[in-house]
């Protein structure tokens, strides 16, 4: 196309062409950009607030609440240590298991029930 035109047309098709491919390039990394953003809106954003829950009711537990196990046990808290519980299961109060804090999914006060 270039022997057609003369030379000064030939400089400005080229200048457009290179144009093209710039912006072409910017076109696509905001097109990355946005999808990375909505990424992070709809999957990790939502884990975090839900980590932050749950982090926020395993540190208001306190000695008398009913728990609710991730394996689906339901007892009261006896003991609470460090990264510890105590939880009594059963209606004649013998069964008493030590275990992690991790493992409550969730939690009634005592007053609430």
């Amino acid at each position: 196309m270039n022997i057609l035109l003369s030379g000064d047309a030939a400089a400005t098709t080229d200048a457009a062409m290179q144009a093209g491919g710039i912006s072409g390039t910017i076109l696509t990394i905001v097109i990355y950009a946005v999808i990375i953003g909505a990424m992070y809106f709809f999957l990790f954003r939502p884990q975090k607030k839900e980590q932050k829950k749950i982090a926020a009711m395993i540190a208001s537990l306190e000695t008398g609440d009913c728990v609710l196990t991730t394996s689906g046990f339901i007892g009261i808290v006896i003991d609470i240590n460090d990264d510890t519980v105590i939880v009594e299961f059963g209606n004649n109060k013998n069964c008493r298991i030590p275990m992690e804090k991790s493992a409550i999914s969730r939690v009634e006060k005592a007053g609430e029930a």
